[in-house]
């Protein structure tokens, strides 16, 4: 992508900087938009598989994320006692939609424990990021939506948009198999108190905390529940709709609320606002839970999980 957009691209510096509501912190951003269409989960997986073994992937509700990490070391020597190393990273980051965005930041050097021995870091930083969007490009199913585009819109031939498209990512590296076929995941929806393990649930009582980081392992994951902001929140061992047995739910900012006591110490906590009040009476811990309709704007920080009383939440941060 080096050459890609390159008009397109926007730089800024600022403590906060947003698309749509969630809010990315950093030096430096750049964003590229591609007029191409991504919104099908089995597609964004495909993307994520077909390149877990050349970056470091994760995807969490429309993004999908590559994280390429690098060594610097301040002298050849690895035996002189003032031998150093460190290791620096740089994340990319697809927001999928109606069309595609793709963003990275460059963070401050400090970041990584300020090395101040290591040169260019902003400039390899940059470079390692249009390696990554080029090979993503160059290898999952993005590049066939490219080649339709620049078919439509340049009206030129399949072969000669191939052509264009591997002078316009120059730093891809190729992976073979990075583009595996897109397979939809059929959502296992269990039957009333179908649990995997031995978590045993009546309802009738607020469950002891802390929330068991290991429930996904533990417990089915039940039917998804759509919040007034219409972002549908995953759960799992969620027992019907009466609200007694509500297991947990959140996919990377997760809430036992079994064990939620509705304090709303977390609700205080956020400073970007993921949570908000929602009303579930029939709870024996409490009949309103802080919900976490904002789950796509959380910027791991931890603050909610560090507040809350019953030690019913956990978060999975993004590394």
């Amino acid at each position: 992508m080096s050459l890609l957009l390159k008009e397109r691209v926007y730089t800024m510096e600022s403590p906060t900087a947003k698309r749509g509501v969630y809010p990315l912190h950093g030096y430096k951003l750049g964003l590229y938009r591609l007029p191409i269409k991504l919104d099908d989960p089995a597609e964004m997986k495909s993307i994520h598989d077909g390149l877990k073994k050349t970056f470091e992937m994760d995807m969490y509700a429309d993004r999908i994320f590559a994280t390429y990490t690098w060594t610097e070391e301040n002298m050849p020597d690895k035996f002189s006692k003032d031998y150093e190393k460190v290791d620096l990273s740089i994340t990319v980051e697809i927001v999928s939609g109606e069309v595609v965005d793709i963003i990275y930041q460059i963070f401050p050097l400090d970041k990584f424990g300020d090395p101040q021995w290591i040169t260019d870091y902003r400039k390899k930083a940059d470079h390692f990021a249009k390696m990554i969007i080029d090979t993503i490009l160059r290898n999952t199913i993005l590049s066939d939506k490219m080649i339709e585009s620049l078919i439509k819109t340049e009206k030129i031939s399949e072969d000669q948009a191939w052509i264009k498209l591997e002078e316009l990512t120059p730093l891809a590296q190729i992976v073979p198999d990075a583009k595996p076929k897109p397979v939809e995941e059929k959502l296992e929806v269990p039957t009333a108190g179908a649990i995997k393990n031995e978590i045993k649930r009546t309802g009738d009582e607020p469950v002891a905390g802390p929330i068991d980081v290991d429930y996904k392992s533990k417990m089915q994951s039940s039917s998804p529940f759509t919040a007034p902001s219409q972002y549908e929140i995953k759960t799992w061992g969620r027992v019907g709709t009466d609200n007694k047995v509500m297991g947990v739910w959140g996919e990377f900012v997760s809430v036992d609320y079994d064990i939620c006591v509705g304090d709303g110490a977390c609700i205080d906590a956020c400073p970007v606002g993921v949570y908000e009040w929602a009303e579930f009476p029939g709870n024996a811990g409490s009949a309103k839970k802080p919900l976490m309709q904002g789950e796509p704007d959380c910027i791991f920080c931890l603050a909610c999980e560090g507040v809350c009383p019953p030690e019913a939440i956990k978060i999975f941060e993004q590394k």
